[in-house]
């Protein structure tokens, strides 16, 4: 059984992946992976808590969000990773 904690901290990372490739809404974060919307928003308004720093870019309708520092995180793990990362948490791959 994953914890509470992996599963939150692996859903950032995974959510921050998606933003990065361009599934850069929450709409489209939700039709990618069937996440709860709720859950789509508080995982991105939890990002900063990692270090990693996302912004909303544009008009609310119309905008999207951006990844702009990985912080601590290294990307090049999350890439090498995401598939299980993805699996863990019951979510397709990109």
């Amino acid at each position: 059984m994953v914890s509470k904690t992996r599963t939150s901290f692996y859903r950032r990372l995974y959510v921050a992946r998606l933003i990065d490739a361009g599934i850069d809404t929450v709409p489209a974060i939700v039709a990618h992976c069937d996440m709860p919307r709720r859950t789509a928003q508080d995982t991105i308004a939890a990002l900063g808590e990692i270090d990693i720093s996302c912004r909303f870019e544009g008009a609310k309708k119309n905008g999207a969000y951006v990844i702009d520092d990985w912080g601590a995180i290294r990307r090049a793990w999350v890439d090498e990773h995401l598939d299980r990362i993805a699996a863990e948490l019951g979510y397709p791959g990109l």
